[in-house]
């Protein structure tokens, strides 16, 4: 289950055989997202488990179940910011239920991206996902 905004990322992806042009495209996503205000950059917003400085704000819109899942993200190292972008490709517009049954890890693993990271990156990846997962949850049991 991914949303039309992935899959888009997901077709750019296959066009583009070499690693580096598809970590190109990564940065040049992470570059076109709006900067977070600094105002948000906060530690109830910081993930940690991130190597780099990741700020992850949730922005529900409706109660319960049904209620949408957005987010804004940010992060000092262009590729996170990148990886980040990929991520609100990947959730956002979702009800706050349907984030939980997101195989992030397939979905990724189609970009390649599983490969291509490094450990770090990976772990700051599985520690981003983990908290969108958390604040969808909670935003469905409110």
């Amino acid at each position: 289950m991914a949303t039309e905004s992935f899959e888009e990322i997901a077709e750019t992806f296959e066009f583009l055989d070499d690693w580096e042009d598809r970590y190109r495209h990564v940065i040049e996503l992470g570059k076109a997202m709006a900067p977070m205000d600094d105002a948000v950059k906060v530690p109830a917003t910081k993930v940690e488990g991130c190597a780099s400085q990741v700020w992850l704000l949730p922005r529900i819109e409706g109660t319960g179940p049904a209620a949408r899942f957005d987010f804004q993200g940010e992060s000092d190292a262009l590729i996170v910011r990148g990886l980040i972008a990929v991520l609100h490709a990947l959730y956002s517009g979702l009800s706050v239920v349907e984030v939980s049954n997101v195989d992030a890890k397939a979905e990724l693993g189609r970009l390649g991206l599983n490969e291509h990271l490094s450990q770090q990156r990976s772990n700051g990846v599985a520690a981003m996902v983990e908290r969108i997962r958390r604040l969808a949850a909670e935003a469905a049991a409110a």
